[in-house]
Order: structure tokens, then sequence, then C-alpha cells
């Protein structure tokens, strides 16, 4: 643990909720590796089903909450860690969508999202001796938004009824 700061002897996982910056030398760092690992083991036969009911519980699993039966999803999705998003009832999730949630994504009820929709809510510094660092901040898709074919959103981006 650093001695002279105590922001890692906090979880990881905590700082990364409270949109904290994580450092390259983050003594915690490894798990970010662990957790997307497992994520992915769920991800190998959620991507490979095509049974919704199957889906929504193997993304139930992933995000770990509940995924309502009026969700669908149209796989394969692709999300790195997952703890990190809350989707609401009755959203349409299309094929080919990536969900970078280390800094958390929050989709409400009654969103549509197209296909080969990014929403990436981590960067890297700009410096270029900082850029090894993890960046985040949350994404907020509220009710009713219609995310068009390709669009990618950006980290700290907060929807109203908005179309991309």
């Amino acid at each position: 643990m650093k001695t002279s700061d105590n922001s890692y002897q906090e979880d990881i996982f905590e700082r990364l909720k409270k949109n904290k910056s994580i450092s390259s030398d983050d003594p915690q760092g490894y798990r970010l590796q662990q957790a997307s690992f497992a994520t992915k083991a769920l991800l190998v036969p959620m991507n490979n089903s095509a049974d919704p009911k199957e889906i929504r519980n193997l993304l139930s699993q992933i995000t770990g909450s509940a995924i309502d039966e009026s969700t669908t999803v149209f796989t394969p999705l692709y999300i790195n860690y997952g703890k990190n998003t809350t989707i609401g009832k009755n959203v349409f999730i299309n094929f080919d969508c990536v969900f970078l949630d280390l800094g958390g994504i929050i989709i409400e009820d009654d969103v549509l999202i197209a296909p080969k929709v990014s929403l990436l809510t981590e960067g890297h510094p700009i410096e270029a001796e900082k850029r090894q660092s993890l960046t985040v901040a949350t994404i907020h898709i509220k009710k009713n938004a219609w995310i068009g074919a390709n669009a990618t959103i950006l980290p700290g981006v907060q929807s109203e009824k908005m179309l991309w």
C-alpha cells in the first residue's frame, strides 16, 4: 500500500464507483484484469446463446442485478466488468454493443440501443507521462432515450430523451 496517500487503501472498485482515477502503479490494478476475465467467462456462453431467458440470466450474473424479463438483448454484447452496469425495464440492446463500465453505466427504462453502440466510461489522461493511468466517469442514459447505430458515448455523458 502507498504510505503517503490513503487512496490505495480503499478498494479499487469503490474508488472507480466514485469516479476516481487509477494510477498505472496502483497495487490493486491487477484486480481489474482478473474481474474482466471472470466477466469474459460468462460472456462466452451468453454470446453463444439464442435463448432470451438464458441471456438475461447470464447478464444478471455479469451485472450482479436482475435483468427484467421485459428487457431484450441481442448478442453479441461485450462488457469488460459488468458490476457497474444497471439496466432498467423494457430496454432493447441490439447486436454488437460494447460497454466499458468501470466508471458506471446507468440505463433507465424504455431505452433503445441500436447495433454497434459503444458506451465507454473509461479513458486516459492527455498528458503523455500520465497516459497509463485510468480515468472514469459515469454514463447515464435516461428513460426513453434512443441511441442510433454506431454511436459512441464517452465518459460522463448524461442523456435526456435524446437521440444519438
